[in-house]
């Protein structure tokens, strides 16, 4: 849910434009990198977070002990690279806000702090995943 928000905050509101440059800049203080990494990680988490439900769904139906442990082992390991880019997600987006001009962004300030926020809590989301699969 959090990673939805990440990105839906970030498609919706992370573009902005002024009324002199008809162009969308990223409302990160003008860094199109910032608002691509929030998106990616936040849309790839989402995709992830269905493929891992799906599989919880049938593992008690998957015989194969080889195959528990390596979806087991894949969980982990995706859990624990998805805690560290949520991290520096969390990092490289406020401060790319700390940055940013405050006459450069009007109501989407709401939308890029929710990103934010939510970035955040999603390295503690992640990491509970990550303890779970252990």
């Amino acid at each position: 849910v959090f990673a939805l928000i990440v990105f839906a905050c970030l498609i919706g509101d992370g573009y902005i434009s002024l009324a002199e440059k008809p162009r969308l800049f990223c409302v990160f203080n003008h860094n199109e990198d910032a608002c691509r990494y929030g998106i990616g990680v936040g849309v790839l988490a989402f995709l992830a977070c269905i493929f891992f439900f799906m599989v919880d769904v049938y593992f008690p139906q998957i015989s194969n002990t080889t195959d528990r442990k390596y979806l087991v082992l894949a969980d982990l390991g995706f859990s624990g690279l998805w805690t560290f880019l949520w991290f520096i997600g969390f990092c490289f987006l406020t401060n790319q806000w700390s940055w940013t001009r405050a006459e450069d962004v009007y109501i989407v300030a709401d939308s890029a702090r929710a990103a934010i926020t939510f970035s955040f809590f999603s390295i503690f989301s992640w990491g509970l995943l990550l303890t779970f699969a252990y």
